[in-house]
């Protein structure tokens, strides 16, 4: 099986967001810099986490504990932003194409 790479540059995610909000809008502009900065910490944690694993041992005296990477919870909340953010982004209506055979 083929692996996939999910990774997207920013620059990409970027110009795509760019291309579909009214640039000359300043608030959609600043959800498209804050959706990037997102993106770029939730990168960050991700390979945290790859280079720790997913969970860690805490040693506290004589108890020791293996629990779940702290970064993981914080991956969960970047991830609510993003999606928060995607949702609040007022996109540009698509012009529809239409053919004669729409019309039959």
């Amino acid at each position: 099986m083929k692996k996939i790479n999910i990774n997207v540059s920013t620059d990409k995610i970027k110009d795509f967001l760019f291309s579909r909000i009214d640039t000359s809008n300043p608030v959609e502009v600043e959800k498209v810099g804050r959706y990037i900065k997102y993106v770029e910490m939730f990168r960050q944690a991700e390979r945290k986490v790859k280079e720790e694993g997913v969970s860690v041992t805490t040693e506290n005296g004589s108890q020791k504990f293996i629990k779940s990477h702290p970064l993981l919870n914080e991956m969960n909340r970047i991830n609510g932003s993003l999606l928060s953010i995607e949702n609040s982004f007022n996109f540009l209506e698509e012009e529809e194409t239409h053919s004669a055979d729409d019309l039959l």
